[in-house]
């Protein structure tokens, strides 16, 4: 299993605004993205943190959009 990447809130922003992602609002340390595919919207929120939690990482915003681990690693 490949190791999860230390990622900050910024970071991972401007790695999903590679697969589609647009930050529609922030509230605070919380932001808001959006993205339309297939007429679906998928919205997620991230924390504006220095280092993002490895399960937030993996089950609360990578899980969500079936993004695999090693395509993060590749937009990053």
């Amino acid at each position: 299993m490949p190791s999860t990447p230390q990622v900050s809130g910024k970071e991972l922003v401007k790695a999903l605004g590679k697969i589609g992602f647009q930050v529609v609002r922030q509230k605070g340390s919380h932001i808001r993205l959006l993205r339309i595919t297939d007429g679906q919207k998928q919205v997620l929120t991230i924390t504006n943190h220095k280092i993002i939690r490895k399960g937030t990482l993996l089950n609360g915003i990578l899980k969500p959009i079936n993004l695999k681990l090693d395509e993060l690693k590749k937009l990053l």
